[in-house]
């Protein structure tokens, strides 16, 4: 991320504070892996904003650089003027970051004493009253180049992703909703209300222009591409190249109609008509950084698309599908086989989809990409339509890596999560889908701010 660095000053303290500020924080943003740009410290006293006339000027700086840029970071060295910082930041459309200066004790005479833990508060309470929305962590005050500031600057860059990059943009619905399942429901007002667009395709679309698909190079350079991905040692080289077909029929899509996730009607025309299963285009498109849902689920589209962007990982739909023995707080995360590699113990297997051919007949849909979820700390998220708003449900939890027996069918893993019992309760009073979506790394926190605080979604978050 770029960040936006604000300085701010009252007369009243010592200015003087501002020039290691302005190193300091340099300084941590660089560490951060992080870049920065800031205006000309030469333009205004001391390089930082106090009164109207200062404010104006940063305003002006940030509307010359507003598409070179992802957040403000405001630091605040003393205690500050909040008029300044009303006039610079007024007008501001990204996330901003507080941070102030703990005084020390030893230093607190009228030279030396910075005040900015009450400064904060000021800075806080008119932006609150201006409308200006911004992110704060505890503790309250910290240095720059603290373990505490460091821990903040991360999450500020993750909701400085997610944010920007969830104000406006476009999910593919491809196919019409899954006929069985009308708990995959969505409104697609309510979504443009909050910047979601949906596009919607005909499956027969997909379906003509990857039978008809000709680049023979490209299908090739995929076909090894996927078998280095997977184990498609059971799969007769045609559904490999036909899978291969659909995938770059999909990726000529995104970039055609600019789309930022995808929603897939993956059943019953796949094994139907194509005699495939879609599962492993689904695993490989969320691999190279498309999120991708089955079963035309386009909420939890979304909530792939802010988890993959708050983690910085990839995510995947699973079911709430089974209980694990009596433990309380586990159970089974499964799907037929849309789980990326990435979040897999070990590469996995294609397989004919046991459900389909059940139905259809043996050999109709390969391309179940079974496994097992590999253990690790995950947050997970789902969202749905109602009343015309967008709400979502999140918390976090654990895959334990705990064995799940060798005939169990798709890939899937043990999942803990505290109050399981009153988070189920709660996702099947409220209407939500019997999906969930997860993805590896804790940011709970940070979708959290990012809903509530920026994106006006509403939320439920789960202890």
């Amino acid at each position: 991320m770029k960040f936006a660095l604000y300085f701010g000053n009252r007369g009243f303290f010592p200015g003087e504070l501002v020039a290691s500020a302005r190193a300091e924080m340099i300084e941590a943003v660089e560490k951060s892996g992080n870049t920065y740009i800031a205006m000309d410290e030469n333009l205004t006293k001391y390089g930082a904003i106090e009164g109207i006339e200062a404010g104006e000027k940063y305003a002006s700086f940030l509307k010359q650089n507003e598409d070179n840029y992802d957040g403000v970071v405001m630091c605040l060295p003393n205690f500050s003027d909040e008029n300044g910082a009303i006039a610079a930041l007024k007008n501001c459309k990204k996330p901003i970051l507080i941070q102030a200066y703990p005084d020390e004790i030893g230093k607190m005479s009228f030279e030396l004493r910075r005040d900015a833990y009450c400064g904060k508060f000021s800075i806080m309470d008119v932006f609150y009253q201006y409308g200006i929305k911004f992110t704060v962590f505890k503790p309250h005050v910290c240095k720059p180049l603290s373990n505490e500031f460091a821990s903040q600057l991360d999450k500020f860059a993750r909701i400085c992703n997610t944010v920007n990059n969830m104000k406006n943009f476009s999910v593919g619905a491809i196919g019409a909703r899954t006929t069985l399942f009308k708990t995959v429901r969505f409104d697609e007002l309510a979504l443009q209300k909050y910047g979601i667009t949906v596009d919607t395709f005909d499956l027969s679309e997909l379906f003509d222009r990857s039978l008809n698909y000709k680049d023979t190079k490209k299908v090739n350079e995929l076909v090894n591409e996927l078998k280095d991905y997977t184990n498609f040692t059971k799969v007769k080289l045609e559904k490999i190249e036909l899978m291969a077909k659909v995938i770059l029929v999909i990726k000529e899509m995104v970039a055609e109609y600019r789309l930022n996730a995808i929603a897939l009607r993956c059943w019953n025309e796949f094994p139907q008509i194509l005699k495939i299963s879609a599962c492993t285009i689904i695993s490989y498109l969320n691999h190279i950084g498309i999120p991708c849902s089955c079963e035309l689920d386009v909420g939890n589209a979304i909530a792939m698309k802010a988890l993959t962007l708050a983690t910085n990982n990839v995510s995947t739909c699973l079911d709430w599908n089974n209980n694990y023995g009596e433990e309380e707080n586990k159970c089974i995360l499964f799907h037929c086989g849309p789980v990326a590699q990435d979040m897999m113990e070990a590469k996995g297997l294609v397989t004919d989809h046991k459900m389909f051919a059940k139905s259809y007949g043996e050999g109709c849909a390969f391309g179940t990409n079974e496994g097992r979820i590999k253990a690790g700390k995950f947050t997970y998220a789902s969202s749905k339509t109602e009343n015309g708003k967008l709400q979502f449900y999140i918390g976090s939890g654990e895959f334990t890596g705990e064995t799940i027996e060798k005939d169990y069918f798709g890939c899937g893993g043990v999942a803990k999560i505290n109050n399981l019992e009153d988070t189920i309760l709660f996702i099947g009073k409220n209407g939500y889908r019997h999906h969930v979506s997860v993805s590896f790394g804790e940011v709970k926190e940070v979708l959290e701010e990012v809903f509530n605080n920026y994106l006006n979604y509403e939320l439920k978050v789960f202890d």
